[in-house]
């Protein structure tokens, strides 16, 4: 039933339409078009307004044929850098960039995939549950446009986002994680007339991050200060520090004993070093950048999509990863989202790859999903 000329047609249309984060609305256009065709409802909500971008969320519904709770589909339409100008070559059943860009199946395979299992529910009149299909925008640059999505705009509770490589797995556990801002604040002085008279920010930043153990601090938990700018020149006392860093981890209460360590070394190492003076200062922000995701085993997300993935003589696996999605936001809105994978591979670099043959099996199993769902069997 599949029309692998269809999927491998519109996948190279989508990723050679420049959707880079914050400029989605030329490929939102066309996903659309696409669905408006189907005879599908769309919308979108106001995220533009929150993201700074030129799109926001889109939202389609088709009503379905059977009389059983709605569930959505879910791909964001952005994509990284450098994602302008893409080329794609299609050799032995593979899709490539040239070389120069991204390819885009990050996550342009899973809406082409979500397209062309509604084309074909619509072409074979196939048992369908109501389906609402969300495509996200800004996903790339902090999950931005599921943080300020509508859920007004969806009845679905539950739902698959197609955002990961194994097409053999369903993640149904993803770590919370904590941005953290950190300001050092010394006083600046000439480094070879005066030091005496200056106070190194860059040396009590130093000191503080000596003081914490970062990396992988278990199988849960993970630490990194990722981004220190400052100084002016090598003849100045450093008077300001800038740190940028994270923290996740699957366990809440790690999570934040983590984050607190590095508030704590910093404040305590400023103060150390002040003395009776004013500086070293230290001002520390911290922001929760995404909830955890810990879907049970028993959930109707995981037991339809193990259900339909036996019934094509497949596996399926629950995953549990480092790194956060979609569906955490939804998540912790209450709304559960089991990430499915496409076969990407090597995603954010020039040289990602994807097959269509894994594409097509991500397909067959989101349309048995639909039938499973359709008959009633996903409790």
């Amino acid at each position: 039933m599949i029309n692998s000329q269809r999927l491998a047609r519109r996948f190279t249309l989508l990723v050679q339409i420049d959707s880079e984060s914050r400029s989605e609305a030329r490929v939102a256009a066309e996903i659309e078009k696409i669905l408006t065709r189907m005879g599908a409802a769309v919308c979108y909500d106001t995220a533009k307004e929150k993201t700074g971008g030129n799109c926001s969320n889109l939202v389609a519904k088709f009503a379905g044929n059977r009389p059983v709770p709605p569930m959505f589909l879910s791909g964001h339409m952005d994509t990284v850098v450098p994602g302008k100008g893409v080329r794609v070559g299609f050799e032995n059943g593979v899709f490539t960039s040239d070389g120069t860009t991204i390819l885009g199946s990050d996550d342009k395979s899973a809406i082409a995939i979500i397209l062309e299992v509604m084309d074909v529910v619509k072409e074979n009149n196939l048992p369908c549950p109501p389906v609402e299909l969300i495509f996200t925008v800004c996903e790339e640059i902090g999950l931005l446009g599921a943080k300020y999505f509508d859920l007004s705009l969806i009845d679905a509770r539950f739902g698959y986002i197609l955002d990961s490589t194994d097409t053999k797995g369903i993640v149904t556990r993803a770590p919370a994680a904590n941005k953290i801002f950190i300001q050092v604040y010394g006083r600046a002085a000439h480094a070879g007339a005066a030091p005496e008279k200056g106070v190194s920010a860059i040396y009590a930043a130093a000191r503080a991050i000596s003081e914490l153990e970062l990396g992988r601090i278990d199988n849960e938990t993970t630490c990194n200060l990722g981004i220190i700018t400052g100084g002016m020149a090598t003849n100045i006392i450093p008077e300001k520090v800038e740190i940028k860093g994270e923290v996740r981890s699957h366990d809440p209460e790690k999570l934040s004993a983590v984050t607190q360590k590095i508030v704590d070394a910093f404040e305590k190492t400023t103060q150390a070093l002040r003395g009776i003076d004013t500086v070293p200062r230290v001002k520390i922000v911290v922001e929760n950048d995404f909830p955890n995701t810990h879907i049970p085993e028993t959930h109707k997300a995981v037991v339809l999509a193990r259900k339909a993935a036996a019934n094509l003589g497949r596996t399926l696996e629950s995953k549990t990863i480092g790194g956060g999605a979609d569906a955490n936001i939804f998540f912790g809105k209450g709304v559960v989202a089991g990430v499915l994978g496409t076969g990407m591979t090597d995603v954010h670099t020039v040289k990602e790859s994807i097959s269509l043959k894994d594409m097509e099996d991500t397909t067959r199993l989101v349309l048995e999903i639909l039938q499973v769902h359709a008959a009633g069997d996903s409790a």
